[in-house]
């Protein structure tokens, strides 16, 4: 469909590299969208542009620091400089260290809250003059079912992804006058190296999350390429300001 097409259009996506990321990145390029794969692991980088090129995508690989504003800056730069233009951006870069609250050190809790809230801030100020020069764009920021729910070992990550969720009702509100349009995504339980490993550290995890989900499975990272589709395409150009779950029915669930 014609107002899901993609086709000229520039992504670039941080931590496009694995995981949600890369699954977005596919569902981005197979909409005819070019993906700037924005990472810190070169090789990495390297091994996603390779998967986006062998189904037929046009892709490029940038190194970047998300928590560094120069590199972030630099990131934009290449960026525009390479592909000619910048439409869409997807903040999803993101990391958790999981413990107990009284357990955190305060660089640990910095760390998280560097790399998954702070970082989409530096991401979004520094596309916006590309995007307000070209007249539109689309910012996609990824939170986390974390924003609905709490848990004891999530409270830095719950908190980077609770301020992402108020961050892009403020983006929203304030670049709507620029015709940019400023949504979040917030996964459930999906099935990456991430939560593999949470699955290692938590007991009984995996049999609970089953239990509680209608869809009666966990996420993949395709499961977030047709929402990422959407809010980047003209199909939800009235839409802004959204935080829109991907989990399967998990936060509907009432017993």
């Amino acid at each position: 469909m014609k107002m899901f097409d993609l086709t000229g259009r520039v992504a670039v996506v941080t931590g496009g590299n694995g995981g949600i990321g890369l699954g977005m990145a596919e569902g981005l390029a197979e909409a005819g969208a070019a993906v700037v794969v924005a990472g810190r692991n070169a090789e990495k980088n390297g091994a996603a542009v390779a998967t986006l090129e062998a189904k037929g995508g046009r892709a490029i690989a940038i190194a970047v620091d998300v928590t560094d504003e120069a590199s972030v800056k630099a990131l934009m730069a290449e960026a525009e400089k390479a592909m000619g233009r910048i439409d869409i951006l997807v903040n999803n870069a993101g990391i958790n260290i999981r413990k107990r609250p009284e357990e955190y050190v305060l660089s640990e809790w910095m760390e998280v809250i560097q790399t998954n809230l702070t970082s989409a801030f530096l991401c979004s100020h520094a596309v916006h003059p590309a995007m307000k020069r070209a007249g539109a764009g689309k910012i996609i920021n990824i939170g986390s079912m974390m924003s609905i729910f709490g848990a004891p070992f999530t409270s830095a990550y719950a908190a980077s992804k609770g301020g992402i969720v108020q961050f892009s009702r403020a983006l929203a509100t304030a670049w709507a006058v620029d015709n940019i349009q400023v949504n979040a995504i917030l996964p459930g339980w999906i099935d990456t190296a991430l939560t593999r490993r949470a699955r290692e550290q938590v007991r009984g995890m995996h049999e609970r999350i089953l239990s509680r989900t209608p869809a009666g499975r966990w996420g993949t990272p395709e499961d977030h390429a047709g929402i990422a589709v959407f809010l980047a395409s003209a199909a939800s150009d009235f839409v802004t300001g959204t935080a829109i779950p991907v989990d399967g029915g998990y936060s509907v669930q009432g017993v």
